[in-house]
C-alpha cells in the first residue's frame, strides 16, 4: 500500500529516506527539493509529447502515449530506486501535483516489493509551504557593514560560537556586488535558492535568534523571499564599522590572482555609478595589478550606496561596533557580549 504524506510529514521522513523526484529533467533542473534524486518518468521531449497529445486528443490518448513511452523503462525505474536504499527498500516519491506521475511510479515500486510514500499535492504543495514559512516571525539580527568588512567570516565565527546563522550569499553563490559572482559556482534559480534557504530555515530553533548578513533584496540573480526580506528590514542591525584600510587589504587578498578579464567586466558594469573618470582610473590600476587602488576607488561608490541603504532604517534599530583589527573570531565574541546583546535586543 502506498502511503500519502503531508508536506511536513514528507520532509520529516526525508531526513532518513531518499526522495525521488519523477518530474522531467527540465523541471528538476529549474528547482527541486534539496537532496531529491531525479528519476524522470518522462524526459523533456516525452513530457512535451504527452502534453500535446492531451491538448489535441484528451486524457485517455495522453495516458496511452505515456504508457507506450514508459513501458520499456519500468525495470530501470525499479533498479534505480532500489539502489537508493538497498537495505530498507523504502523511498519517498513526488511529482508536480501529486497526481498520475508519482502515483504510477509509486504503484510500480510498491508492486516490486518496495515501501513507498508520496507527497500530497506534490512539489506544488511543497513550494506553498516554502513561501509560507518565511512569513512566520523570527528573532532576526542583521549583521551590517560596508563592503570588505569580512561579514561572511564573522557569520562563520558566530556559528562556531553556537549562534544560529544563515549565509544568504553562500546559498546564492554570490557576494552581492558587481564582483560578487567572481570565483563562485553558477547561481541557482531564485526558486532553488528559496528551497535551499527553506531547508536551513526549518532546521533552526524558532525561540532563538538568527543572524543574517545585511543584503539587498536581490543577491545577484537570486531574490530573498519578500516575507523574509520585510522581516530583515525591520530587524535590529549590528553594524560593524571596519576601517577602509583593513577592508582594502581583505579585498586585495580576495581578488589577487583572479582572471583580469572578469575584473574588467565587473568594473565596467558599474561605470555609470562610478563615473567615467574613476572607472578609467580603476581600469588603469587593474592593468598595473594595483588591486589596492582598484579597491580604494570602488569602495568609494559601494560605501555611499551601503550607507544610503542603512539610513533608510530607523536609527534606533542600528547599533554600531567599531572594529580596529581584522579578527572575525574576536568580532563575533564582541557581538555576543552581554552588554552588546542588551542594546541590540532591547
Amino acid at each position: 500500500m502506498v502511503q500519502q504524506l503531508t508536506v511536513e510529514e514528507f520532509l520529516e521522513k526525508s531526513r532518513q529516506l531518499p526522495v525521488i523526484d519523477v518530474r522531467s529533467p527540465g523541471e528538476y533542473e529549474h528547482a527541486h527539493i534539496p537532496g531529491a534524486v531525479n528519476i524522470p518518468l518522462f524526459d523533456n521531449e516525452e513530457r512535451a509529447q504527452v502534453g500535446i497529445r492531451y491538448k489535441k486528443s484528451g486524457k485517455d490518448a495522453a495516458v496511452m502515449l505515456g504508457l507506450d513511452l514508459i513501458g520499456p523503462k519500468l525495470t530501470s525505474f525499479v533498479k534505480q530506486s532500489r539502489k537508493l536504499n538497498p537495505k530498507a527498500q523504502e523511498v519517498l516519491v513526488h511529482c508536480w501535483r501529486g497526481g498520475m506521475r508519482s502515483g504510477s511510479f509509486a504503484w510500480l515500486l510498491n508492486t516490486a516489493g518496495m515501501t513507498v510514500a508520496t507527497l500530497i499535492g506534490g512539489y506544488k504543495a511543497y513550494r506553498n509551504a516554502v513561501l509560507e514559512a518565511f512569513a512566520e516571525p523570527r528573532q532576526l539580527i542583521i549583521l551590517g557593514g560596508k563592503t570588505g568588512s569580512g561579514k561572511t567570516d564573522v557569520l562563520k565565527e558566530l556559528a562556531r560560537q553556537g549562534e544560529q546563522v544563515i549565509d544568504l550569499e553562500g546559498l546564492a553563490h554570490h557576494k552581492g556586488s558587481s564582483y560578487g559572482a567572481i570565483g563562485q559556482a553558477p547561481q541557482p534559480s531564485s526558486e532553488q535558492f528559496e528551497n535551499a534557504l527553506f531547508a536551513e530555515w526549518r532546521q533552526l530553533d524558532p525561540t532563538r535568534r538568527i543572524w543574517l548578513e545585511d543584503e539587498s533584496r536581490n543577491v545577484g540573480t537570486c531574490f530573498i523571499p519578500l516575507p523574509l526580506w520585510e522581516q530583515m528590514r525591520t530587524a535590529p542591525v549590528a553594524f560593524i564599522d571596519v576601517p577602509k584600510e583593513i577592508r582594502i587589504q581583505r579585498l586585495v587578498l580576495e581578488y589577487t590572482g583572479i582572471d583580469h578579464q572578469l575584473l574588467i567586466e565587473a568594473t565596467e558594469r558599474i561605470r555609470r555609478r562610478l563615473g567615467g573618470k574613476d572607472t578609467q582610473l580603476a581600469l588603469n590600476a587593474l592593468a598595473e595589478h594595483d588591486y589596492a587602488t582598484v579597491a580604494d576607488i570602488t569602495l568609494s561608490y559601494y560605501d555611499k550606496a551601503y550607507l544610503h541603504g542603512l539610513a533608510q532604517r530607523k536609527a534606533e534599530t542600528v547599533q554600531r561596533l567599531d572594529i580596529t583589527e581584522d579578527n572575525p573570531a574576536e568580532t563575533a565574541r564582541q557581538l555576543r557580549a552581554e552588554e552588546y546583546k542588551k542594546v541590540i535586543l532591547g
